[in-house]
């Protein structure tokens, strides 16, 4: 079976994160260590959403052990830090961007994308910033953005300005997918706690430039994603076609069960590539051992 380091993927398939404790019986296996998850994780996925950046710098040790526990076609998407996006909103980041880039320096050539996540008061009166901040990333280097204030939604001037700067800058607009979380009933803590945090927002599935960031907010019940997943299922192919390699991260309430709702909804696409004959290279298979195999010594995890 071909392992992600093989393969010249058109879609890259990944997580919220590389490190769950609950994760043990469908990713890690028996006797796994914290420190080796990581390594573990990248023989089953393509990407991750790299998150703990956001909250803090890494240690640049840290990021070169990221590095050497990863093949050389795995990708990062790594957050900038909130300091910049939050505290400073994007004002007198030069320094902040230059810091944080260097420290990030051993893996540049597996981040795949540098995700602004920007807040709900970031408005389009601070265009201006977000337009000089994407000029200090090196040319380079691809950036996502994702913005959460209702006038970027509204499909009037204000959105369009949006997309015809990121179009120019050749960024990627960041879409989330929280319809499917929303629609679950508010019955334990984890949805009523992702439908606290995650913003309610309309998909606007369109591509500003060649790598689409798509993050799927799941369902509880993996079953009741399908209808929303169903709307991917016309999207993905068209941008394969158009010769975009879009990064899809399934989430789910608690990320318990997010690496097998992946696999699923990875197969689910899959098979409807097959299925309309599309004459693109075929998608992998993504292999997640169950919890019988998972505890056998012999079964490797791909």
């Amino acid at each position: 079976m071909s392992s992600p380091s093989d393969l010249s993927l058109p879609l890259y398939l990944g997580l919220s994160q590389w490190s769950h404790n609950h994760w043990q019986q469908s990713i890690y296996g028996k006797g796994c260590k914290n420190g080796d998850r990581l390594a573990r994780y990248a023989e089953v996925f393509h990407t991750v959403e790299g998150n703990t950046t956001f909250y803090a710098i890494p240690s640049m040790t840290t990021v070169k052990n990221w590095n050497d526990a990863t093949p050389e076609s795995f990708r990062f998407t790594f957050k900038i830090p909130q300091t910049i996006t939050h505290q400073q909103q994007l004002r007198h980041s030069n320094q902040s961007l230059v810091d944080f880039l260097n420290t990030m320096s051993p893996v540049e050539e597996k981040t795949g994308v540098w995700m602004i996540q920007l807040p709900a008061r970031f408005s389009p009166h601070d265009l201006p910033l977000l337009d000089a901040f994407l000029d200090q990333f090196p040319r380079h280097f691809t950036t996502g953005v994702e913005v959460r204030h209702p006038a970027f939604f509204a499909k009037g001037e204000e959105e369009k300005a949006l997309n015809r700067m990121l179009l120019e800058k050749g960024s990627n607009r960041i879409i989330m997918d929280s319809r499917p979380v929303f629609s679950a009933i508010a019955n334990t803590e984890a949805v009523i706690d992702a439908q606290k945090k995650k913003p309610r927002v309309p998909v606007h599935a369109i591509a500003t430039a060649d790598n689409p960031v798509i993050r799927f907010i799941g369902h509880p019940d993996d079953a009741c994603n399908d209808p929303f997943f169903k709307n991917w299922l016309q999207r993905l192919p068209l941008w394969f076609k158009e010769g975009k390699t879009p990064y899809l991260f399934i989430h789910t309430p608690d990320n318990n069960a997010a690496p097998e709702s992946a696999r699923r909804l990875y197969n689910v696409l899959r098979d409807h590539l097959i299925s309309e004959n599309n004459t693109l290279s075929p998608l992998p298979e993504l292999a997640i051992p169950s919890a019988a195999e998972i505890s056998t010594p012999q079964i490797s995890l791909l």
